[in-house]
């Protein structure tokens, strides 16, 4: 499956893109599947992800659960912990 990945703020600084396509392996069917698939990347990766439980993600623009299944998703986004003011 191919999918957008969007990255923001200090994830996309410690990845070093903005944003990519990928195709994803079969065994990635939810958000949290798909952050430790990325973790696995690479170095980047590895450090932006270190702690998934922080990590924001965003299906087709809304906020999900880690648990939410991926299937049919356009684009996915991915954010640091969001700080208010």
């Amino acid at each position: 499956m191919s999918m957008k990945l969007i990255y923001f703020a200090w994830v996309r600084e410690r990845i070093g893109i903005s944003e990519e396509d990928v195709d994803l392996p079969g065994d990635v069917k939810t958000a949290g599947d798909l952050l430790a698939w990325l973790r696995e990347r690479g170095d980047g990766y590895a450090e932006a992800l270190q702690n998934p439980k922080v990590i924001r993600v965003a299906i087709n623009q809304e906020h999900v659960d880690h648990r939410e299944p991926i299937a049919g998703a356009r684009e996915i986004a991915l954010f640091p912990p969001m700080t208010g003011g």
